[in-house]
């Protein structure tokens, strides 16, 4: 196992090297430009248009509000605990600060990918909305090759991202809480899962509506608490947090330090793992919507990224920096890492801290193992054909079993390569698209401006 680790490590950092990270970001600032910033302009009005009064008289399989619950689902995973906290562990506390600047970029790529993917949808036989990069690339570009290598690379990440990381997380925090055995685990949830997918989407978004914003309150009201206990350490976390981003950070206890190439990398990796703007997966569950303009599910779709990465990763990041358990050692002498990591920062702060995080940890990764089996399904149905369906959603919940097993390092390095497998394709997408992007921008605003008396939106 540990020479597989290895080398699925090398392909991981050739995979997650300097040219996709340029890609990127240099897609996300690139259409934050063209839109002359439509992530911060219209902010107010995206929040509003997501909580407001839905518009449920138009096509599509869900109302707007659980589209973007589905998203939610599929981003507020365990990206937002394990994943802080890996990422702390490798890239030292610098690497919450590229974290927040992916995202605040990345919204502008959640609101592109989201625009294309209500546009270029179809209708299957079945009566269900299909979009993403898959159409988009293929019906906006006349690429199919392409769209088909993205369907492939997605299809996989599905099970390695959006369910073997997940369930991993899962067994390890109810065995580590409860005692019960992996495998135990690994068959209850498999069943589970595999009743909610026969359901469908609407089954999806109605679960992910409920569980998500719930769960996502109840953690961030705990980790605010902590904060607040700790608000005399809360200025030097920040300063350490900025300071160690350009300068990376020096070995400590059983820390042993980090680079500024480190920080960046783990940053925009686990950002784009807690958001998933770039991937392009997300926007699938934007397509189903019911809305009347492709504009306005994606002004919705974009608060996704700041509310899964720089509203519940940061009070992760924040409480792992103020309680300071970066560098310290288990009983066996093992460096914290991963979720054993956040349970001893929460449980050592607040009483009942660890429940917080295990029942956070379960519930976040319970969703986003629904979310991601619907990505997957539709990714294959591109593939090979809706007959292929029943037997992609039985291939996901079976593999839930042996998944609960495998160990973290192995199950986050395939994770990590198939999202910047899939990644590349969506980017190059976005980028050739740009010019629909703007101009579907423009109409749209046009449209509010008049309906709604909006601000105007100064689109050359």
């Amino acid at each position: 196992m540990h020479e597989i680790d290895q080398y699925l490590s090398a392909v991981d950092n050739w995979v997650w090297g300097p040219p996709l990270l340029i890609l990127l970001i240099g897609t996300g600032i690139y259409l934050t430009i063209i839109l002359r910033g439509v992530q911060f302009r219209y902010l107010l009005y995206a929040f509003k248009q997501a909580f407001g009064k839905q518009r449920s008289n138009s096509e599509g399989d869900i109302s707007q509000y659980e589209a973007l619950m589905t998203s939610l689902a599929g981003a507020i995973g365990t990206g937002t605990i394990v994943g802080v906290s890996t990422a702390i562990v490798i890239g030292g506390l610098g690497s919450m600060f590229w974290m927040w600047v992916t995202a605040f970029i990345s919204m502008a790529t959640k609101y592109a990918e989201s625009l294309l993917a209500v546009k270029y949808r179809i209708m299957d036989d079945r009566g269900e909305m299909v979009g993403g990069p898959m159409q988009y690339i293929e019906r906006g570009l006349g690429w199919k090759w392409m769209a088909m290598l993205f369907a492939f690379f997605a299809s996989i990440a599905a099970i390695g991202t959006g369910n073997l990381l997940q369930v991993n997380a899962i067994a390890e925090t109810v065995n580590h809480m409860w005692g019960i055995d992996p495998l135990w685990s690994g068959i209850v949830l498999a069943i589970i899962v595999g009743a909610v997918l026969i359901g469908g989407v609407k089954s999806i978004g109605h679960i992910a509506g409920v569980i998500v914003p719930f769960m996502a309150l109840f953690y961030m009201i705990a980790g605010m608490i902590i904060i607040a206990m700790h608000i005399d350490k809360f200025p030097a976390a920040i300063s350490l947090i900025i300071s160690s981003a350009f300068n990376g950070q020096a070995a400590f206890g059983g820390f042993a330090g980090a680079t500024l190439m480190m920080a960046v990398q783990m940053g925009v990796a686990r950002s784009v793992i807690s958001n998933e703007a770039g991937l392009g997966i997300s926007s699938i569950a934007a397509a189903a919507a019911k809305t009347d303009n492709p504009g306005r599910q994606a002004m919705i779709t974009m608060t996704g990224a700041l509310l899964s990465t720089v509203v519940v990763c940061s009070i992760t990041g924040l409480v792992l920096a103020v309680t300071e358990v970066l560098g310290k050692t288990n009983d066996a002498g093992q460096p914290l890492n991963g979720a054993s990591m956040a349970i001893h920062a929460f449980s050592t702060a607040l009483t009942g801290g660890d429940y917080v995080v295990s029942l956070g940890l379960i519930f976040f990764a319970f969703t986003t193992v629904i979310a991601w089996g619907y990505y997957g399904e539709k990714c294959c149905e591109y593939l090979i054909g809706e007959r292929s369906i029943i037997y992609y959603r039985t291939i996901y919940a079976l593999i839930i079993i042996p998944g609960s097993l495998l160990q973290l390092e192995t199950v986050w390095y395939i994770a990590n390569i198939f999202n910047g497998l899939m990644a590349i394709p969506n980017l190059i997408a976005l980028v050739a698209l740009s010019g629909v992007i703007v101009a579907e921008t423009k109409f749209f605003l046009k449209t509010v401006h008049e309906e709604e008396n909006a601000p105007d939106l100064i689109v050359e």
